[in-house]
């Protein structure tokens, strides 16, 4: 065999697997697109466009997801809400899938947005539930309209926390990746095709970078949670549609003030995890230390998806808030 055979071979060979890697991604990527253009409706408010879904039926629940969610990872979380005998409306904050991102894209005016929903729902008061980055959203939420707000549940909050030197409350990506990992990252956050491909070469790695968790505790969890936690980074797709509010998150949440937490006069739980590598804890702890009466619950282990606790975790929200 010539050559010139081998290296046609082996041309050919690269172009068999091109093909076949990028038909799979056209698959997922349709899929994905398919999935969140359906099952959400819109409603206008003073706010800009919002753009929401209803799961169950109960009390209701306002549930603000985290960073790269959308309303698709908002009735995921509050699934087990909806099982449980409440009506779970679960919204895509400013930027993500098909909420505008208004000029003011603050927490607070994203709290502004939620009485507007709210408005639009007809409902006069409801719980708030905030994971991770929708944290400060529905701080502000019970802050600016407690006559609105029924109860506060903070999930792995991006909470502002004191810490030595003026260091962010919660951790940026530098500080859970190496910087070369964190600029492939970066990168791919702006690409479908790009988070895809890095999600099937190393999950592990992303989801440490992106979903705060370590390798090793998604390696010893149980099939059902390691499927979680698959499912949570294939719903991040497509980033492209939710980079805009990736983007405003990531101002928001690196620099954090304190809120008046001694105002806040409504129920609040606050749930986290030691070895959470948002370090959102801090944040979650202190936070419960000044809202009057506020309770908090953390767990040893689990990352900041709280992997291995997630019956415990809706239990304890689902007795909170009944």
């Amino acid at each position: 065999m010539t050559i010139r055979t081998v290296l046609a071979l082996l041309g050919l060979a690269v172009l068999y697997v091109g093909w076949r890697v990028f038909t799979t991604y056209r698959r997922a990527i349709d899929m994905a697109r398919e999935r969140v253009a359906t099952g959400s409706r819109l409603v206008e408010t003073r706010c800009g466009t919002v753009e929401y879904a209803v799961a169950g039926n109960g009390p209701p629940v306002l549930l603000a997801h985290g960073a790269g969610g959308g309303y698709d990872q908002g009735l995921d979380l509050g699934a087990p809400l909806a099982k449980s005998g409440f009506q779970v409306i679960a919204v895509s904050r400013f930027g993500y899938l098909r909420s505008s991102l208004p000029q003011d894209a603050s927490a607070a005016a994203q709290a502004d947005a939620y009485v507007g929903l709210l408005d639009a729902l007809g409902i006069e008061r409801a719980a708030v539930m905030g994971a991770s980055a929708g944290a400060p959203s529905v701080m502000q939420f019970a802050l600016r309209h407690p006559a609105r707000c029924k109860a506060l549940v903070l999930l792995v909050p991006a909470a502002y926390a004191p810490r030595p030197g003026g260091a962010p409350s919660v951790k940026p990506m530098s500080m859970r990746v190496s910087a070369g990992t964190a600029f492939l990252l970066n990168a791919a956050l702006r690409s479908d095709f790009l988070f895809w491909t890095s999600t099937r070469l190393s999950r592990a790695m992303v989801a440490r970078a992106i979903l705060g968790t370590p390798a090793e505790v998604i390696a010893q969890a149980s099939p059902a949670e390691r499927a979680r936690v698959a499912q949570l980074l294939d719903h991040v797709i497509p980033v492209s549609q939710r980079r805009l509010g990736l983007i405003n998150d990531g101002n928001v949440v690196s620099s954090l003030p304190r809120y008046d937490l001694e105002r806040i006069g409504v129920p609040t739980l606050a749930i986290s995890v030691a070895d959470d590598l948002y370090g959102t804890c801090d944040g979650a702890r202190y936070t419960a230390e000044h809202v009057p009466g506020a309770r908090f619950i953390g767990f040893p282990s689990g990352g900041h998806l709280a992997v291995g606790h997630q019956q415990e975790i809706s239990g304890a929200i689902a007795t909170f808030l009944r």
